[in-house]
């Protein structure tokens, strides 16, 4: 099968921790982020598809200009499972991986995306491919092989793919991206803060 990777952008969840917020809808080089987000991701050319709560909410009226596929989630509060699930199973047949991404992750770039596109296709077909910051630390995007569709459409709760990451850590391959890009995610109005007080050196 040849080669052909898809990004899967998770934007369903109810960013509940921000305290009547959407950190999806705040703001990154003048973009909401979840915006910002897909457009990297659609810079590298491949097909993006975004979870989303449904066609109404703010979230998916900030990506009409998007070239994205939404994938409705209406039940994403029974957990990031039930959106990985939907998001997997929406990919067209010949989508040879997929590159989950939560999408509260303001540091990543059309480059990072290049970068775990150009190691899939140097890597044996049934690795995974995961991002890590520069000093290591594992985070996201992590990109799955179609061979573990199947395990990923089996998952249920909110501890997302952690368990299959788990179970085959033998066949996980990573890939540093800079500073901290991989691990960098904004769930709080302090996080947010923090964030902008030291944006990222690249």
């Amino acid at each position: 099968m040849p080669i052909k990777i898809a990004f899967l952008i998770l934007a369903a969840g109810a960013s509940t921790r921000m305290r009547g917020a959407d950190k999806l809808l705040e703001k990154v080089q003048d973009k909401p982020l979840i915006a910002h987000i897909c457009a990297q991701a659609a810079a590298t050319d491949a097909p993006v598809f975004v979870t989303l709560p449904d066609a109404t909410h703010p979230r998916a009226k900030a990506l009409q200009e998007q070239q994205v596929t939404p994938v409705f989630v209406p039940d994403a509060d029974l957990g990031m499972a039930i959106s990985l699930r939907r998001g997997v199973s929406a990919l067209p047949a010949d989508i040879s991986h997929v590159a989950i991404v939560p999408a509260d992750m303001p540091d990543l770039t059309t480059d990072d995306f290049d970068l775990l596109i150009a190691k899939v296709k140097t890597t044996a077909a049934d690795r995974i491919v995961q991002a890590a910051s520069t000093a290591g630390r594992p985070g996201h995007p992590v990109v799955f092989p179609r061979t573990y569709f199947p395990e990923i459409a089996s998952l249920s709760g909110d501890s997302g793919a952690k368990r299959i990451l788990q179970t085959h850590a033998e066949c996980v391959v990573f890939v540093a991206l800079p500073e901290e890009h991989a691990i960098t995610d904004l769930d709080t109005p302090e996080a947010w803060a923090d964030w902008r007080a030291n944006p990222p050196k690249a």
